[in-house]
């Protein structure tokens, strides 16, 4: 994409956001919103103003916004680092890995999307997640409706592989620096050199939704 067309994403991305801040994506609750979830408070709201039922949420509810931009506040390994990494520079990170490997525009654009569910449902780690009962049910169908959302929904289980393979080497080169009693850990090695580093919030967030569009884009797809 060129620079000026990377401009118009940017101006066009900003709209969106003061928009949905303002006036919500829908204006008001969608008509016929199932809100029996047996949760108190109703249906889940998101930053864009989007109401949706987490016992049935569909990929007409998702945007963008309301992945990239809590991924960017989200610690990794709920916080327990040496300092703050996000979940969403973990994603752009195993995006870039992917690219990094040569992998389609597709498997690039999943592993960028492959957390987006814990916008929602935020971060648990595995230890946690093992004994939550149903947790994976709910993340994912989430996670299901993001990849429908972006066209990802009929993922390969070869192109799901790759994304969790990286996901992992990426876990693991993230441990070797930032958690505990892991200094004898050797990490698998990558084909880029993440970064690490701590980011402004909102550069992951600019980063994150760019992306996004940007593959989107070279996939002949303009949803967001």
């Amino acid at each position: 994409m060129h620079n000026e067309e990377l401009n118009k994403v940017r101006i066009a991305l900003a709209e969106e956001k003061e928009a949905m801040e303002k006036y919500g994506a829908e204006g008001k609750p969608k008509e016929g919103l199932n809100t029996d979830t047996g949760v108190s408070g109703g249906p889940m709201n998101t930053i864009s103003g989007v109401l949706l039922d987490p016992k049935n949420v569909k990929a007409d509810d998702i945007r963008l916004y309301d992945i990239a931009h809590p991924l960017s506040f989200i610690c990794r390994g709920v916080g327990q680092v040496k300092h703050f990494l996000s979940v969403g520079q973990h994603c752009i990170n195993c995006a870039k890995e992917a690219e990094g490997r040569g992998y389609s525009d597709r498997v690039i654009l999943a592993c960028l999307l492959h957390d987006g569910a814990e916008a929602y449902v935020s971060d648990i780690i595995r230890p946690v997640k093992v004994l939550l009962e149903n947790f994976d049910e709910i993340e994912d169908r989430f996670q299901e409706a993001i990849y429908e959302h972006f066209g990802l929904g009929d993922l390969t289980e070869e192109e799901r592989e790759l994304v969790h393979l990286i996901d992992d080497a990426m876990l693991w080169n993230e441990a070797k620096e930032l958690f505990a009693h892991v200094d004898e850990l050797e990490p698998p090695l990558l084909s880029t050199i993440p970064n690490f580093k701590v980011r402004d919030f909102q550069d992951v967030e600019n980063e994150f939704n760019l992306m996004a569009v940007n593959l989107l884009h070279r996939l002949g797809d303009s949803r967001l």
